[in-house]
């Protein structure tokens, strides 16, 4: 079984007002007006399942600015939801500052979906790390036992589109400020899963776990035996990052590993799995 943990799907709306849209969401310019970006909907995203054997994805809009275009992205996996309940599991996309936050999480988790994010501190204006402008969301995902999906990058290495300044210890502090969150930081948490080899931060990040998307451009196929080497290998979620990236870039790195196929039936399913269940 393969489960996609990190897959964006966007409302023909997005596509159709890119531009006006832009104008009022400088991250959404930034990450869209690229030659990286690519625009995918949810029956595309379907079809591309049925072709590469993907049996569950985990999907979210863009996390904007603005809480209306955020709603309208939400409105739009709830219906996605509805109609694949078995092949979709899906999260809500908020601004983490806007006053209407609870109740759009409340709204959202009411309406089926099981998770907020894929959060972008830096194009939201979110300093992770500070418990003041964190506790609002996090307290309403905790209540409801939602997953939280957040975006972190490496602090060293190249630069590109989106990267963002969040990385490793912002998002460990967003773990001590909240052990109670259940949490998933994309892009292999900006390399925060090495730090577990320490115990004070291991306790700390006991509920974190990491997921894969964009590996294909950041590291070869020795940083996952790494991960189990360090004992972190039980935290390591598949997420694509779809439509930019899909399964079989995964696939190849993953025969490279020299992992059991036990090992690997962990990332590709079997860990995030497992973490949907303690909240589910």
């Amino acid at each position: 079984m393969v489960v996609d943990a990190h897959v964006h799907v966007y409302p023909e709306v997005l596509l159709s007002d890119q531009d006006r849209i832009s104008e009022k969401e400088p991250h959404f310019d930034l990450l869209t007006h690229n030659k990286v970006h690519k625009w995918g909907s949810v029956d595309d995203l379907i079809v591309r399942m049925d072709e590469t054997g993907v049996d569950q994805s985990w999907i979210f809009g863009f996390a904007f600015r603005d809480m209306g275009l955020c709603r309208l992205c939400n409105d739009y996996i709830v219906e996605a939801v509805k109609r694949w309940p078995d092949r979709l599991k899906g999260f809500a996309v908020i601004p983490p500052l806007n006053p209407e936050v609870e109740s759009e999480i409340e709204r959202c988790h009411d309406a089926g979906l099981v998770g907020v994010g894929e959060l972008f501190p830096q194009g939201q204006m979110l300093d992770l790390d500070d418990i003041r402008q964190t506790w609002r969301f996090v307290g309403a995902c905790h209540e409801r036992n939602m997953v939280i999906s957040i975006h972190t990058a490496e602090p060293v290495g190249h630069d590109y589109d989106g990267k963002g300044n969040v990385g490793p210890k912002e998002a460990a502090q967003f773990c001590l400020n909240h052990p109670e969150a259940k949490v998933i930081f994309a892009h292999w948490g900006g390399g925060l899963w090495l730090y577990e080899s320490m115990p004070e931060t291991k306790e700390a990040l006991k509920n974190a776990r990491y997921d894969t998307a964009a590996w294909p451009w950041l590291y070869d196929e020795k940083v996952l035996p790494a991960a189990f080497a360090a004992g972190v290998g039980h935290k390591i979620i598949y997420g694509s990052d779809w439509p930019i990236l899909s399964y079989p870039r995964y696939d190849a790195l993953l025969s490279k590993t020299g992992l059991s196929e036990e090992k690997l039936e962990m990332v590709r399913s079997g860990n995030a799995l497992s973490f949907l269940d303690r909240v589910c």
